[in-house]
């Protein structure tokens, strides 16, 4: 197949469902071009391993400066921020060339654009195929639904910007969702919640039974257990990229509500934050005993390795969170907020802990420091779980058979 994937940020592996979704593929035979943008420098360099993993790479640079204004434009009208954020009118010019490109027949085979914030550049390739009259199907990667996260972050998002915006956006976001139902051939999301909450917004008349759920899933040959990882049974570790609203409000909370009551009694016990970009709320954190902040680190995998627990205390989250599923692939124990985990469907108390409140999350860790047979009992489930639900490689088969019937019923 000639697939078309746009996706409004780079992928690598930190941004890993749109990377293995498109290495997968290309791996698989077919030949995918990747429209994307970029920002960063580190999303510049980035670039280079995603030029490895596909046949063509058409990227664009996404000043901050564009995007602020972007949005500021958006304000007033009805379209949501995060739809606005990522309008670039080069990338509007290319795609529409490479779409052009073929006369008479059609340059791809299928579409996939991926998040709300690719949402207009997928409008704009259903428009402009209809007007070539050519039946190329279109999917919409939702990924989350990102209105039921605007929802949970207006309530508990420590940032006071962040819940004024969330709930400013709130209800354009949830009319915009409504509305992209109808437009594509199929609507990906990564976990049955989301796919609930996404159908909930659709009108009457909608076809629900297009939304599909693709789940996250993680490189089971990059995480896996170290044989000649040792242990620290002192060593906590909470990773995420630490700009992210949730990810800050996770460990805030971790750190003053939950990691006193470790310390008290086990005082030896230590707590890295791993990842990139760390707000100036999170890197202060690295001020209370027992805490550091790396901030970004080469590999993440050697600071799994060493720790006894990973934490994952997410007060609001939707989707799947590769931070479990990283650590799960590990063979390292996790205890989460039913928040973290609410996509997984891993049996509690075999392949992970739940704790919903600071005291019960306190005393479960307490619990897996305390008996190191335990940890490893839990650390082999969880692997064994994601090896069975959450393989890279069995997921990508699901989305080519689902490209095939698309362009099947299409055709």
């Amino acid at each position: 197949m000639n697939i078309l994937y746009v996706v409004p940020y780079v992928p690598d592996r930190i941004r890993t469902r749109p990377f293995n979704l498109i290495r997968g593929l290309s791996r698989r035979g077919h030949r995918v071009c990747v429209a994307t943008l970029w920002t960063t420098d580190w999303e510049r360099r980035s670039l280079q391993a995603l030029a490895t993993e596909c046949a063509q790479v058409e990227a664009f640079h996404l000043s901050r400066t564009t995007a602020a204004w972007n949005c500021l434009r958006a304000l007033p009208g009805a379209t949501p921020l995060q739809t606005a954020y990522s309008a670039e009118p080069r990338l509007f010019q290319r795609l529409d060339s490479l779409l052009g490109q073929a006369s008479g027949r059609a340059a791809f085979d299928i579409v996939h654009v991926e998040h709300l914030r690719g949402a207009e550049y997928g409008r704009r390739i259903r428009s402009r195929l209809d007007r070539l009259g050519q039946a190329t199907p279109v999917i919409w990667d939702s990924v989350d639904c990102i209105s039921l996260l605007f929802r949970q972050a207006a309530q508990s998002s420590r940032s006071w910007f962040g819940r004024w915006v969330t709930a400013l956006d709130l209800k354009k976001t949830e009319r915009m969702e409504g509305k992209l139902l109808e437009e594509f051939d199929r609507v990906l999301v990564s976990s049955s919640a989301d796919a609930q909450a996404l159908a909930a917004l659709a009108s009457p008349s909608a076809e629900t039974g297009r939304i599909a759920v693709l789940p996250n899933g993680v490189d089971l040959e990059a995480f896996a257990p170290d044989p000649d990882g040792e242990e620290d049974e002192n060593l906590l570790v909470m990773s995420g990229k630490m700009s992210y609203h949730a990810n800050v409000t996770m460990a805030v909370h971790f750190v003053r509500e939950i990691f006193p009551r470790i310390r008290d009694e086990r005082p030896h016990t230590r707590l890295e934050i791993v990842g990139k970009d760390p707000t100036r709320e999170v890197r202060a954190l690295a001020h209370v005993p027992g805490v550091q902040v790396t901030g970004s680190v080469p590999d993440l995998r050697p600071h799994l390795s060493r720790a006894a627990v990973a934490v994952a205390p997410l007060p609001y989250a939707v989707g799947i969170q590769n931070k479990v599923l990283e650590a799960m692939a590990c063979g390292i124990p996790v205890v989460a907020s039913p928040e973290a985990a609410g996509g997984l469907g891993a049996r509690p108390g075999v392949e992970i802990l739940l704790a919903a409140d600071p005291g019960a999350f306190a005393r479960s860790v307490i619990r897996l420091l305390q008996n190191r047979s335990e940890r490893r009992q839990m650390g082999s489930a969880g692997r064994n779980f994601v090896e069975t639900h959450h393989d890279w490689q069995h997921i990508t088969t699901d989305l080519e058979t689902m490209y095939h019937e698309l362009i099947r019923s299409r055709n």
